[in-house]
């Protein structure tokens, strides 16, 4: 039989155009974020390649959707809504999943294609729900802050004796090996994710939301970063230098704006429901019956750092102070945890304006609330801060009895000596915090907070262990109910 001329033509047409398209990647893996008894929001971008090109990660156009399921082999799967990658979006599809069980694995991946009648199936990913306020299921979380990239890859003030070193540098920040390997329930970034102002240099600091939005596909690109996605679900914050820049506030003209900083952020991870255009980042999860935790936004309603301190300077901003103390007292879990981006107790370098330890920046505040905090006596027995920002690991309590764990710098080459008690240049020149650790001068290291909530000996109990980059346990401290 004799095929039609116009046919032979049409068919050749077919074959050369689907050989002409160029190949689409998920080159930054999944991510599952700020995820609840029963719900997740999930993420992911359509990537042009799965490697760096030109020190970026181009985006592509095409439709992506996600499916998931109780088991691994998605035979009772459901599937969202196909979502389309867009340049306007920097190809990120995000969605959030409800009607979830508690305390239960979830299995996910992509399916995505330059359209949606031809997709491809990404590989398998996973998270866990939280156990949620009925339950006395174990929770076991990490915490971390201070992700510079640069200062890994190229050293402090691009010195490459100052960078990492090893054979594994092309994986990335080799604690975020070691964490996966702990298998924890998900994981907890405080801010400073990436650095929009490093390198130092004024033309190479990030000020636009090209650049701005290169910072993270060069740190989500990892394959560490994409190995730890995949197996865990995520919650973040923001500090300075992921909104704006070292110690930014609202105010100046500086770039990147204030408004541009905080649209980024909402924009590269999965904080926020994307149907809700006005989400605000403070919230409050229950974790288990005897665990809560609280994050709070310590840059978008903050007053000038240059205002004198007093009653009217804040960080918080009246509303959310007001929803944190009231949410405080009506949660009825054993254990309250504060996971700030910023210090309260500290002590941190006098020279800073910037947190609620610094005398020229919001120590009214601070201080008023560490002042509540001990008011409410039984109420409050059990709550304790978590801090991002310090480039060292500590343990400190406040005279007034309010106990902080800083979390350090994840990057070895971004970790420094600690400013200690009883230092004239630290926040606390008369040595009135009592530091249960802190590393010794020239013994600080990159590492992580990692923290077990579980019942021992019958009672709730928060197990509060610092770890190094590599997994050697640096200090470890139980609380106990």
């Amino acid at each position: 039989m004799k095929i039609p001329y116009i046919l032979i033509i049409l068919l050749l047409f077919s074959c050369k155009k689907k050989e002409t398209l160029p190949p689409l990647f998920n080159g930054q893996g999944e991510m599952a974020g700020e995820v609840t008894p029963n719900s997740v929001i999930l993420q992911s971008r359509l990537t042009a390649s799965d490697t760096l090109v030109n020190g970026d990660l181009p985006g592509a156009t095409g439709f992506a959707r996600f499916e998931w399921d109780r088991h691994d082999d998605f035979s009772a799967s459901q599937k969202s809504r196909w979502l389309k990658a867009m340049s306007g979006n920097d190809h990120i599809v995000k969605t959030k999943i409800k009607d979830l069980e508690a305390n239960t694995v979830y299995f996910y991946r992509l399916q995505y294609g330059r359209d949606s009648m031809n997709v491809t199936n990404g590989p398998v990913r996973k998270f866990k729900t939280l156990p949620g306020e009925n339950s006395d299921a174990e929770v076991d979380f990490v915490v971390t802050t201070g992700m510079n990239y640069h200062r890994f890859h190229f050293g402090r003030n691009s010195d490459p004796s100052l960078a990492y070193q090893g054979a594994d540098k092309n994986l990335g920040f080799p604690a975020l090996g070691t964490i996966s390997s702990f298998n924890p329930d998900f994981m907890i970034f405080t801010g400073d994710n990436v650095y929009y102002d490093t390198p130092a240099v004024d033309s190479l600091k990030a000020k636009t939301l090209p650049q701005m939005r290169q910072k993270w596909h060069e740190q989500f690109v990892q394959p560490r970063f994409v190995e730890l996605f995949s197996q865990m679900a995520t919650f973040w914050e923001k500090d300075d230098h992921d909104h704006r820049y070292n110690d930014s506030d609202t105010t100046t003209n500086t770039k990147p704006s204030h408004r541009l900083g905080i649209a980024t952020f909402k924009e590269q991870v999965p904080i926020t429901d994307p149907e809700e255009k006005n989400a605000i980042t403070y919230r409050t999860h229950r974790v288990n019956r005897f665990l809560q935790i609280w994050l709070t936004e310590n840059r978008d309603y903050r007053s000038p750092n240059t205002m004198p301190d007093g009653p009217q300077k804040s960080i918080w901003g009246e509303r959310q102070k007001k929803w944190l103390k009231q949410t405080l007292l009506e949660s009825d879990a054993t254990f309250k945890l504060l996971v700030s981006p910023t210090p309260m107790v500290g002590p941190d370098d006098a020279y800073k304006i910037d947190n609620h330890t610094n005398p020229e920046g919001f120590l009214h505040e601070g201080l008023e609330f560490l002042k509540w905090v001990k008011e409410q006596g039984e109420e409050m027995h059990n709550f304790y801060i978590v801090t991002g920002d310090r480039h060292w690991q500590y343990h400190s309590i406040h005279p007034l009895g309010v106990e902080e764990f800083s979390v350090g710098a994840l990057v070895d080459a971004n970790s420094r000596d600690a400013r200690l008690p009883g230092d004239p240049k630290s926040t606390d020149p008369d040595a009135a915090i009592t530091q249960p650790y802190v590393p010794a001068k020239g013994e600080n290291t990159g590492g992580f907070l990692r923290i077990r909530a579980a019942l021992i000996d019958a009672k709730p109990a928060l197990r509060i262990t610092f770890y190094d980059e590599k997994g050697n346990v640096l200090y470890e401290t139980t609380k106990s109910s």
